[in-house]
């Protein structure tokens, strides 16, 4: 039996907090921008132009129901043989906010439709214009009641942050490749990244939870 060595994994271990901290800054990056995104959809979807519903309900199928490594091959190798490339960080970040708009607008669609026929009527009664109803009546009371689907959304937009290595992103999936192929440790090196990611996504998911009702829908008044 092969006994257990991290030492030479330990000597590695820049590489991997530099990954660690890209995972970080691409999960917050992007659960920022697709957050908005879907946001922006789920009202288009719900009270836009008949063309933009289109458009917009296109885009939810498209990256809904493709995998997401060939999301980002077609962002990071496709587009570029188009004329149109991206650095590594750059094609993960536009890969990773696509998609998780596309399951946030519809996260988000189903918080806002839930909304009470009469809270709108006080609304409008109130003499709110469309856009106070709108972040004030349905958003704010919307992502109160899908908080959690949400969260557990931008926790696995977290973890599919480990998609990225595959476009050569120096994330910590990225960092456990390189140090597993350089010393020969394999186990060693992904049960570090394993514990690496099962620290952030407890972490990220108990952050979550205490700043959204704290700062995004909580801190909203009529």
């Amino acid at each position: 039996m092969k006994v257990l060595d991290f030492s030479d994994v330990i000597m590695a271990w820049p590489l991997f907090v530099s990954g660690f901290f890209l995972t970080c800054l691409l999960t917050i990056a992007s659960c920022f921008l697709g957050t908005l995104l879907g946001t922006v959809c789920a009202w288009i979807r719900l009270q836009g132009p008949f063309l933009l519903k289109v458009i917009v309900g296109a885009y939810v199928e498209l990256f809904r129901n493709t995998p997401f490594i060939i999301q980002i091959f077609f962002i990071f190798f496709g587009l570029a043989s188009a004329g149109f490339k991206m650095g590594a960080i750059v094609a993960s970040l536009v890969a990773l906010t696509l998609n998780l708009g596309a399951y946030a607008c519809e996260i988000v669609r189903a918080g806002i439709q839930a909304t009470p026929k009469g809270q709108l009527e006080a609304a409008q009664s109130l003499a709110l214009n469309r856009w106070q109803i709108f972040t004030r009546v349905m958003v704010a009371p919307g992502l109160a009641r899908v908080w959690p689907a949400l969260v557990s959304q931008l926790v696995i937009m977290m973890l599919a942050t480990s998609v990225c290595s595959q476009i050569s992103a120096e994330e910590i999936s990225y960092s456990a490749n390189f140090v597993a192929g350089k010393t020969f440790r394999s186990f060693e090196s992904f049960m570090i990244v394993t514990a690496c990611y099962l620290v952030i996504a407890i972490f990220f998911r108990k952050l979550l939870f205490w700043v959204g009702p704290r700062f995004i829908f909580g801190r909203i008044k009529f």
